[in-house]
């Protein structure tokens, strides 16, 4: 499979556990704490599969940028984080530095 499909699947799962961290409440609540913890482990998987062939710094730069991207985005909506210039220009940044890392 394609190693770019294979880490944007990867990244999006990080999304998934990053924001299952949050809705298992430190791990007290049971099933996000065990959806959080098999979308962690398969995102580990799934990056681990893409580095076989991509470089690792190039992988795992975009891997977090894909997660962080997605995390910040989405705790807009979920979590009614707010939105300001300053994080606004933090996620341009992570989307030309994912871009980039893409076209090295």
């Amino acid at each position: 499979m394609n190693p770019w499909l294979l880490l944007t699947i990867a990244g999006l799962l990080e999304v998934a556990w990053a924001l299952g961290l949050k809705y298992s409440d430190g791990f007290t609540k049971l099933v996000p704490s065990v959806l959080t913890l098999i979308g962690a482990t398969a995102s580990f998987f799934i990056l681990a599969q893409a580095m076989k062939t991509l470089p690792v710094g190039t992988a795992y730069a975009v891997w977090t940028g894909i997660g962080a991207l997605g995390t910040a985005i989405l705790a807009v909506f979920l979590f009614a984080e707010p939105v300001n210039a300053m994080r606004v220009v933090g996620v341009l940044l992570i989307v030309a530095g994912i871009a980039a890392l893409k076209l090295a």
